[in-house]
């Protein structure tokens, strides 16, 4: 089957696809096998360094809490960065110019800065200025450093997502009277939150790995930094890394999936119900009461 940017392989490039397919599963099996190997070396697979994961104490005492930590400086930060995020890309797109060219300064500003830099430099401001706890002071500054620079790139997803709506949008939505911020929030919006839901989830997946940069650096307890006392503990530093590696992919995937299942249901809501709106519908539709934009009467006529 052919489509515009390419042409459908023919037998020969089928057969070449196969065999590509096969050295790469081959090369893969024998990377594995060869790490296999390596750790069986080492004695990295004895049952002793894998036993403490099935015990109770070994996730009560240190994943579970820790995983904790990271999941409550994570909801922080996605729900102080999305609303920010959109706030700031809506501005971007102001006409008017003192708000649009601060707006697009904040956004450049943070979304240039390492999100690291960001939390080392709020961990300080806090201790200096501030009357926040040594206790309390790793999980602020993780979260307004994760808040900064992530609501600087939901900023540029939301204007981007805007942006490539059609024009028809906008100007069918002044050709029945809305203003500005209505055409916004009720047409623009609504259309662009399932073009944006793909990258807005990427972006929350990215907030969730980088709270382990708080755990390195400025010693938030959170799951990376309870694994670190979990190997200290049993000696299994390797097993413990490849146990919180795979509870972050379940953390993630389960975000993921929910988008996935978020996504498509914004999708089937938005399909046409083939209703047709009458009079008292358009005239809700219409609060600047703009004659002529439908129907026909003194002095107008349809669209």
């Amino acid at each position: 089957m052919s489509s515009v940017l390419y042409d459908s392989p023919g037998p020969r490039a089928r057969r070449r696809n196969v065999v590509l397919s096969v050295v790469f599963l081959v090369l893969l099996a024998l990377a594995l096998w060869w790490v296999w190997q390596k750790m069986d070396d080492k004695k990295q697979l004895d049952w002793d360094l894998w036993e403490p994961f099935t015990t109770s104490e070994a996730w009560s005492t240190y994943l579970l809490p820790g995983l904790g930590n990271t999941m409550k400086a994570a909801a922080l930060s996605m729900v102080i960065a999305l609303p920010l995020g959109a706030f700031f890309g809506i501005s971007r797109l102001s006409e008017h110019r003192w708000v649009r060219v601060p707006a697009g300064v904040i956004v450049e500003f943070f979304r240039s800065i390492p999100v690291l830099l960001l939390m080392l430099f709020a961990n300080e401001v806090y201790a200096r200025s501030s009357g926040v706890s040594s206790e309390d002071r790793p999980l602020y500054a993780v979260v307004t450093g994760l808040v900064l620079y992530n609501a600087s790139v939901l900023a540029e997803i939301v204007r981007a997502g805007i942006l490539a709506l059609p024009k028809g949008q906008t100007e069918a939505a002044y050709a029945i009277g809305l203003r500005k911020g209505q055409t916004m929030t009720s047409i623009l919006l609504p259309q662009s939150v399932t073009a944006m839901l793909p990258a807005i989830v990427s972006q929350l997946v990215v907030i969730v790995k980088d709270t382990a940069l708080g755990g390195v650096m400025i010693g938030y307890s959170e799951l990376l930094t309870a694994r670190s006392t979990l190997a200290a503990n049993y000696a299994n530093v390797i097993q413990s890394f490849i146990v919180v590696a795979i509870v972050f992919i379940v953390v993630n995937f389960i975000l993921t999936s929910f988008a996935s299942w978020l996504e498509g249901r914004l999708r089937r809501s938005k399909r046409s119900t083939g209703a047709v709106l009458g009079a008292e519908q358009i005239e809700d539709l219409n609060p600047a009461g703009v004659s002529g934009s439908y129907g026909t009467g003194a002095g107008g006529g349809g669209i």
